[in-house]
């Protein structure tokens, strides 16, 4: 019986790290260039470089997913929301 519960706890630790794989991949569609721009400048930083045009980038690729996350889409527009998203925010 024992075996049984060790089994199962092995089962739910696993379905829970599924779904936070799963969550940091959609984050990281979404917010995917943004956080890319935010890293670059950081390694530029601890490396001793100047980073402006790193955190500009950043900054500009926030703006423009907050602009297209402002606007309306539904079920009959959805995919020019998400067309803009992967030159703005996020995609590759």
């Amino acid at each position: 019986m024992k075996k049984r519960q060790l089994g199962q706890g092995m089962t739910e630790y696993i379905i829970i790290v599924a779904l936070i794989a799963v969550s940091a991949i959609g984050v990281y569609s979404f917010f995917g260039k943004t956080i890319r721009n935010q890293v670059s400048a950081l390694a530029s930083e601890v490396s001793g470089q100047d980073s402006k045009t790193n955190i500009d980038a950043a900054k500009k690729s926030a703006d423009d997913s907050e602009t297209n996350a402002n606007k309306d889409y539904n079920l009959g527009n959805f995919n020019d929301g998400a067309a803009q998203g992967e030159g703005g925010s996020g995609g590759s």
